[in-house]
Order: C-alpha cells, then sequence, then structure tokens
C-alpha cells in the first residue's frame, strides 16, 4: 500500500507541474491547453504504445510451436497470477532484457530478448516472467505510461516558456504584478523538466520493488529472480543495450547501465538492493560483489543460435 501511496502522490505533483508550467505559458488558459495536451499524450500511449515499443526493438511474436518451453513457462506463471494469457515477443538482442507492454491484462504483451534465453536457467527465466507478469497485475505499464508522457509534455512546455520568456513572453507577468518575470520563467523552464525527470524515476523505482515482491509470490520463491537479478545485473555492465532512453523505464534492468551519464539518471532501483530485498538481508555497503559470469562469448553464440533455430534458419 505504501507504494501504491508514493505513486498516487508522485503522478498528482508531476500533474501540479504541467498546470505550474502551462500557467506560465499562457496564464489560465495555458493551464488548461497543459492538461489537454497531456491527456492527449496518454491517449495515444494507452492505444499504441505496444506497437510502438514493439516495432522500435524489431520483436518477433512467438509461437508454442517454436518455444514451447517459453510458452509453457508463460501459460503456468500466468494461471498462478490469475491473468489471461498475454502475448509472447522475443527481441532479437544478444543483452539479456525483457519487459511488459500493453495497455490491460487483456491486451498484454512479455517481450524477452535472445540474449536471456540464452544465459538463464528454468528457475531464472520463471523469476523473470513472473516479475513481468507483475508489472501486469500491478497495472504498472498503464502507470509508467502515464508518467512518461506526462514528462514528456512537462518537457515540452518547459521549452515552450523558455523560447515565450527570452523573446519577451515574461513581461505580461511583470505588468500583472506576477512578479515571475522573464528570469523567473526560464528558472522554472529548467527546474520543471528536471523534477520531472526526478518523479519519473520515483514512480519507476517505487513499481519495480513492487514488481520484484508480487513476482516473487506468482513464482513461489524469490531465488529465481533473485538469481536472475545477479546475471543481468552482471551482463548490463558487460553488454549494454541499444536502448532508447524514452523506453528504459520498462526493462527489468536499466538497458542503459553500462552508459554512466545515463545511469545518473536510472529508472531502476541499485540491482544489489532489488536481490538483498528479495533475499531478506541488508546490502553490504561498499562496492558491488557480483562478478560478471563466465562464458560471454559462448552465451552469445548460443543466443544467435537460439534466434536462428526460432526464424526456422
Amino acid at each position: 500500500m505504501g507504494n501504491q501511496l508514493k505513486t498516487t502522490l508522485l503522478l498528482a505533483v508531476m500533474t501540479a507541474l504541467i498546470m505550474i508550467v502551462g500557467n506560465l505559458l499562457g496564464g489560465r488558459q495555458g493551464m488548461m491547453i497543459a492538461l489537454v495536451l497531456a491527456a492527449g499524450m496518454n491517449f495515444i500511449s494507452y492505444w499504441y504504445s505496444d506497437k510502438i515499443v514493439l516495432k522500435m526493438y524489431r520483436a518477433v511474436e512467438a509461437t508454442p510451436q517454436q518455444s514451447p518451453e517459453l510458452f509453457e513457462m508463460v501459460q503456468t506463471l500466468s494461471r498462478q497470477a490469475g491473468l489471461p494469457m498475454p502475448r509472447v515477443y522475443i527481441i532479437p538482442k544478444d543483452a539479456p532484457n525483457a519487459f511488459a507492454t500493453g495497455r490491460n491484462p487483456e491486451n498484454a504483451v512479455v517481450a524477452v530478448t535472445q540474449g536471456l534465453m540464452a544465459l538463464m536457467d528454468r528457475q531464472e527465466i520463471m523469476g523473470v516472467l513472473a516479475h513481468e507478469l507483475a508489472h501486469v497485475k500491478n497495472r504498472d505499464i498503464l502507470i509508467g505510461t502515464i508518467a512518461a508522457t506526462m514528462a514528456g509534455a512537462i518537457m515540452m512546455l518547459a521549452s515552450m516558456a523558455r523560447w515565450g520568456a527570452i523573446f519577451g513572453g515574461g513581461h505580461r507577468d511583470d505588468n500583472n504584478g506576477g512578479g515571475m518575470g522573464a528570469i523567473g520563467m526560464i528558472a522554472m523552464s529548467i527546474i520543471a523538466p528536471i523534477a520531472a525527470m526526478v518523479i519519473q524515476m520515483a514512480v519507476s523505482r517505487s513499481r519495480e520493488y513492487l514488481a520484484d515482491a508480487t513476482g516473487a509470490r506468482i513464482a513461489g520463491n524469490s531465488e529465481g529472480l533473485a538469481r536472475a537479478l545477479e546475471k543481468l545485473g552482471a551482463y548490463s555492465r558487460r553488454i549494454p543495450m541499444d536502448a532508447n532512453p524514452s523506453t528504459a523505464h520498462m526493462f527489468i534492468v536499466n538497458p542503459l547501465s553500462g552508459k554512466s551519464l545515463q545511469s545518473l539518471f536510472s529508472t531502476h532501483p541499485p540491482v544489489e538492493e532489488r536481490i538483498s530485498r528479495l533475499r531478506g538481508v541488508r546490502p553490504t555497503d561498499g562496492p558491488s560483489t557480483l562478478a560478471p559470469p563466465r562464458g560471454g562469448d559462448r552465451q552469445r553464440a548460443a543466443g544467435r543460435a537460439f534466434w536462428d533455430n526460432l526464424k526456422g534458419k
């Protein structure tokens, strides 16, 4: 319940940011335009986000004939979670990762990379799939989409406010005693997007912890997911995924973690902390003790062979 309440409060703050920036841009009318813009962006994301992201990563829908074990695992976990069977996709990437998308449980998609299938054993794959189904069960797909599109709306409006202030838009406030002025508008147009990014990261991190806990319950144990996160954390540093930053929050681990600057703005909590919570122990202080697994070239070769077999080559 704590995570649910935190998410609600964070989204409320983001809505307030949209209204503040809209007010700076055009007073009460600008505030209404900002809300309409946010609603329009959320509508598009709600109906088309799954198609957009699957096409972005060239994901291919798998069939029970092509991937019987994967389908059997998803069916078993969906039944245990009380969810409809989602569509299953495989992403032709060597970097191990996974995400869920779709507007609701009846239209959900679970996607895994070929690298994940090659690297993980059955219990670890079950842990990852259970985590993604937990996102579906907790309606995190919709929440994440709303947070991302609202952040996008704030950034767009802030940019408009900044340019408006530079070209004289701040005079209205000076004349009307608003007290903001051009300098204040420029400052707010810089602060608001940063605040929106921080809020979006807080939403995503809160939902990841909740999905880990829910996924462990769905799978019946937490060890499979904990071991999977150990491998994912190690491999993400060795084989960073060529991912769009706007979709980074969807993946089970940050696909950009190999890029130092982008990792500063990670949408995911530290992998070590997630593992510690799953195992019920406190994380150790200091640098991570997780070492990258050996045999990376062999695992990548196995992933390519898996993908070739999947396509029937």
